[in-house]
């Protein structure tokens, strides 16, 4: 290829790691050059405003949409985001089929004085910005009080520190990416409290009739990692979740199976629905709409508006 390819990302710390890291990948994977390829820092609305809920602003395209038109106007030519970030249905015209290999999708608790959940004070304020988490947090410690926080890893630990929260609960990728191990009070496990469909996974998006840029990203993709993605945004996809609902997928690959664990969760947060499902490794999509669908008869639309 004669020209340069431009990565667009969001302009975050953490977001223009994982657009480092793609072009890492791209270098190692390929006959491209440091200085043949580019990245391009993109402001989305969900960077814009930072004091109430994405769903109030329109939802988790927030912090795609802006990168993806870049994509489509041909200013850019592949998009990097965070896969949990990105609405379950494709734009039309782009295509997401390519996934760097996972990193940790746990979630973690920073704290004042570096106490765990348990050992909180009684009605301590958690700060999170995600429905999941709360209704999660809740099911571990009903007293708790849930606030938005909104804002980078850096600015939410400064508000923790500055007194205005208890305890923050993050995602274990971003900590490590910034290298903020130290700060961590807590790590849950996947099954204590089950992360976001496709947390820890960078994905890259490009045109859909771009065959260069196409086949330089299937030298980059992960396939375990591919199809993990793919399960878990099938059951978002099933469930026409947007970023008020509040729904956890994690799956694992063992052999030549796959096991996935979901739960979902009424609007009010008090009913919450569980599916845990093995299929063979190659049904992976046909895993994801089966416990979408599970999922979907249990809670008789209970968490929709």
């Amino acid at each position: 290829m004669s020209k340069k390819i431009i990565i667009g990302s969001r302009g975050s710390k953490l977001a223009l790691l994982y657009a480092k890291q793609a072009k890492e990948k791209i270098i190692e994977n390929t006959d491209l050059g440091n200085d043949d390829i580019l990245i391009k820092s993109i402001t989305t609305k969900g960077d814009e405003v930072q004091d109430i809920r994405l769903s109030e602003l329109g939802g988790k395209g927030l912090f795609s949409s802006n990168i993806e038109k870049e994509l489509k106007l041909k200013n850019i030519d592949i998009a990097v985001h965070a896969l949990k970030d990105m609405p379950a249905n494709e734009t039309k015209g782009l295509r997401t089929n390519t996934f760097l290999e996972r990193n940790d999708p746990r979630e973690i608790l920073i704290s004042k004085n570096n106490k765990k959940l348990k050992d909180l004070d009684k009605k301590s304020v958690v700060g999170t910005s995600s429905y999941r988490r709360e209704f999660q947090i809740k099911k571990i410690r009903q007293d708790i009080n849930c606030k938005l926080i909104r804002g980078n890893v850096d600015t939410r630990i400064r508000k923790l520190n500055e007194g205005i929260y208890d305890a923050i609960i993050l995602s274990y990728a971003g900590i490590k990416y910034l290298k903020f191990e130290n700060e961590i009070s807590e790590i849950f496990s996947a099954k204590e409290i089950i992360p976001s469909a496709g947390q820890g996974i960078i994905a890259l998006q490009c045109r859909e009739n771009d065959n260069d840029t196409i086949s330089i990203l299937n030298k980059i993709n992960h396939d375990e990692t591919y199809k993990r993605a793919h399960l878990e945004r099938n059951i978002l996809r099933v469930l026409e979740g947007d970023c008020e609902t509040a729904i956890g997928a994690h799956s694992v690959v063992d052999g030549n199976k796959i096991i996935v664990e979901a739960e979902l969760f009424s609007l009010d947060g008090k009913q919450r629905f569980y599916e845990k499902k093995v299929g063979n490794l190659n049904e992976f999509k046909e895993l994801g709409d089966e416990v979408g669908d599970l999922l979907k008869a249990k809670s008789n639309n209970s968490y929709k508006r």
